[in-house]
C-alpha cells in the first residue's frame, strides 16, 4: 500500500507540482490543504504517513503550529517546504524537530530524497540515541542497530539472516520478532527496502549501467534486479532514472 502524504500549501499551483512528484514515486497525495485549521482537521480524518508543510499558510495559524501539534502526537513525520530561509525562522522551525526542510523552488530529486530520508529516519528514530537523547535505549535497539548498520554498509554482499542473528546473540527465531517488532518489517524486508533505496539513489545522482547497479548491490543478475525494482516501485529502473536522473 503506498504511503499516504498530506500537502499543506496555499499556492495551488505548487500543491499541484508536489501531488504530481508524489503521484510519480507511488505515494499517494492523500489531500491539499491550505490553512493550519483544515490540515490539523485532516491529519484527525485521514491520519496520513507524513505532512509536507509550507509555513506562511491562509489563516491565523502557521504552518509551525502544525508542527508543534504533531510533535507532541509523535506519530507522524513531517518535511517543511517554504521559501523562508532567514535565521529568525530556522531558530523557530528547529524547534518543532521537522524531519526535513526544503527551500521553494524544488527540483523533484530533492523532494524525493527529502521524503525518503525522513520515511526512514522516523522508522528507525528508536535505534538513535542522538535523535532520542531524552529516551535511554534498551539493549535490543542497540543490538539491532549494529545490525542495521552492518546492513547499510555490506549492501553488495548476500547478506544470509541466520548470520545477522549471531550478531545480537539471539536465536533465529528471537531475532525475527524483535526485529520485527523494532524495525517494523522482517529482515528481508528490510535489506531489500534498503537495496531499492539506494538504486533509486545510484539511477538518480549517476551515470552507472544499470547491470552495475545490479551487481554493486548483490542481486543475481540484471534481469533479477528489474524485476524487483519494478515489483517494488512500480516502474522499471530505466524509466525511472529518465523521470527522476539530476540535470
Amino acid at each position: 500500500m503506498s504511503k499516504k502524504i498530506l500537502i499543506v500549501e496555499d499556492e495551488l499551483i505548487i500543491a499541484a507540482d508536489l501531488a504530481r512528484i508524489l503521484k510519480k514515486n507511488n505515494w499517494n497525495p492523500v489531500a491539499t490543504c491550505i490553512s493550519a485549521d483544515e490540515a490539523l482537521e485532516e491529519i484527525e480524518l485521514l491520519s496520513p504517513d507524513m505532512v509536507l508543510i509550507d509555513i506562511n499558510l491562509r489563516g491565523e495559524k502557521q504552518g509551525t503550529d502544525i508542527a508543534n501539534y504533531l510533535l507532541e502526537k509523535d506519530t507522524i513525520p513531517y518535511v517543511f517546504i517554504t521559501s523562508l530561509s532567514d535565521k529568525l525562522t530556522l531558530d523557530e522551525v528547529k524547534k518543532t524537530r521537522p524531519m526535513g526542510y526544503i527551500i521553494k523552488p524544488f527540483k523533484p530529486e530533492t523532494i524525493i530524497s527529502t521524503i525518503e530520508i525522513a520515511f526512514s529516519n522516523h522508522k528507525h528514530r528508536k535505534l538513535d540515541p542522538v535523535r532520542n537523547s531524552e529516551t535511554p535505549v534498551s539493549d535490543v535497539p542497540f543490538k539491532l542497530r549494529k545490525v542495521t548498520d552492518h546492513i547499510a554498509n555490506n549492501l553488495d554482499k548476500k547478506l544470509v539472516v541466520k548470520e545477522l542473528a549471531k550478531m545480537t546473540d539471539w536465536q533465529h527465531h528471537h531475532f525475527i520478532r524483535n526485529f520485527k517488532r523494532y524495525i517494523g518489517s522482517t529482515p528481508y524486508q528490510y535489506i531489500l527496502e534498503q537495496k531499492i533505496s539506494k538504486a533509486k539513489l545510484l539511477l538518480t545522482e549517476t551515470d552507472l549501467p544499470i547491470s552495475t547497479i545490479a551487481y554493486d548491490l548483490g542481486f543475481q543478475s540484471h534481469s533479477n534486479f528489474s524485476v524487483t525494482f519494478q515489483k517494488n516501485v512500480g516502474t522499471n529502473a530505466e524509466n525511472y532514472r529518465r523521470t527522476f536522473k539530476s540535470r
